[in-house]
């Protein structure tokens, strides 16, 4: 299980015990608002993309929306998300779970700017069920090939 794996990774961190599982789905940014009990805004959802055959993650607060225009400005393609099956097969985490925590080499982590105007947000921890309080501070330093911070998102301003 992909939580199993978060937790091996958030292990040595001491990070662990900071998971929260619950029992009902938090799998979409409106089921974690409720699960957690925070604003949509605040839940940091996990979009997984391709490019250049690379997977990469862009992770961005709940309400925002990636523009087209910037995504293209940035990677210099086309976004193009990965489906279910390439999410499980090249992230190691199910839709609804992908988190920018416990992911292979490859796979290149970008924190998205809109996330910035919360003193903590809550990305998933590798299930659809799951979530962790952090600083966007705390999600750089602990994020998996972390690569950078962009601003490729609409509609939170």
């Amino acid at each position: 299980m992909s939580i199993e794996k978060v937790r091996a990774y958030f292990r040595p961190l001491r990070l662990e015990e900071r998971i929260r599982e619950f029992d009902v789905s938090s799998a979409t940014v409106e089921l974690a608002a409720q699960a957690v009990g925070v604003e949509a805004a605040r839940i940091a959802k996990t979009l997984s993309f391709k490019v250049d055959d690379r997977p990469i993650l862009i992770v961005a607060a709940g309400d925002a929306k990636v523009d087209n225009g910037k995504y293209k400005a940035q990677f210099h393609t086309k976004a193009k998300m990965l489906t279910h099956e390439e999410a499980h097969t090249l992230i190691g985490h199910d839709v609804g779970g992908v988190c920018p925590f416990a992911l292979p080499e490859n796979v290149a982590v970008y924190l998205d700017v809109s996330m910035k105007r919360f003193d903590t947000i809550f990305p998933a921890a590798g299930s659809s069920n799951s979530a962790v309080e952090m600083s966007c501070q705390e999600l750089e330093q602990y994020s998996s090939n972390f690569e950078a911070w962009v601003d490729v998102c609409k509609g939170w301003e």
